[in-house]
């Protein structure tokens, strides 16, 4: 067996773990999102929307569409991996993958690629979803399937750094609690940040989920507040820089060796 098909097999079996993982519980998984963005699109779409009109030219129940989508992307890539890592480490199996003669980088992909397409897959529900409320129509196929792929990734990465420091199940919801919701709620989901004081504007360019939701509205609707190019240079950055400590952790056994 050559080294790229061992190297194969372990990706696709933790894949292939990570994968019926999560879809054997697909009552948690990928039900609540979709009724979570129904009631999204209920509240601020149709009863809150209607008394806002237009949003840099658009419908306002079509302008939160890119952030509702986004939103739910970013959580289920997040705690996907977080919780499943942690419990690999808590289990203590995780050990096994450390010895194998499997390299880290390998051990990563299998654990972000299960990130990825549990976020992908909530991301196509509720795409669904808000087509009951809203009339997508798409600027840019490429454009929108590629953030839609780079945040799932980008989150993934967090996602498995948190697990990695984790010492208990309490540790894995603190950042999601007390760093991932304000910034996601603060990232212009549901407004635009023109239409803040331009102290708070300066401000809000230092969320890196500004820069990941309006890249993703301008490949929905054609509208960004950011300049689409300094968006995808900063995604870039983050899943470099987060890739790079990712496979530091892996290789010292932070977290993992006691």
């Amino acid at each position: 067996m050559t080294r790229f098909s061992r190297y194969r097999i372990a990706f696709q079996a933790i894949l292939t773990k990570e994968i019926l993982r999560f879809s054997r519980i697909w009552i948690q998984t990928l039900l609540p999102p979709a009724i979570t963005t129904m009631l999204y699109f209920i509240i601020f779409g149709n009863l809150i929307g209607q008394r806002i009109g237009k949003m840099d030219g658009v419908r306002y129940i079509d302008f939160i569409v890119p952030g509702l989508i986004l939103m739910a992307v970013i959580t289920n890539s997040y705690s996907n991996v977080v919780s499943s890592f942690f419990s690999s480490k808590y289990q203590r199996h995780v050990e096994e993958l450390l010895i194998s003669p499997v390299p880290s980088w390998v051990i990563l992909s299998g654990y972000v690629a299960g990130g990825v397409a549990r976020g992908v897959l909530v991301g196509i529900v509720v795409t669904c979803v808000s087509l009951f409320f809203s009339d997508l129509d798409i600027r840019s196929y490429g454009w929108t399937l590629a953030v839609f792929v780079l945040t799932s990734i980008l989150f993934a990465l967090g996602g498995f750094i948190n697990a990695v420091y984790a010492k208990s199940f309490d540790d894995i919801s603190i950042i999601p609690t007390f760093v991932l919701t304000p910034l996601t709620y603060l990232g212009g989901v549901f407004y635009s940040i023109s239409l803040l004081p331009e102290v708070w504007q300066k401000i809000s360019l230092a969320n890196p989920v500004l820069y990941m939701v309006n890249a993703f509205r301008y490949g929905l609707l054609g509208v960004t507040d950011i300049p689409i190019g300094v968006a995808l240079a900063i995604i870039l950055l983050f899943i470099a820089g987060l890739t790079a400590f990712s496979l530091h952790l892996l290789n010292h056994g932070v977290g993992i060796k006691s």
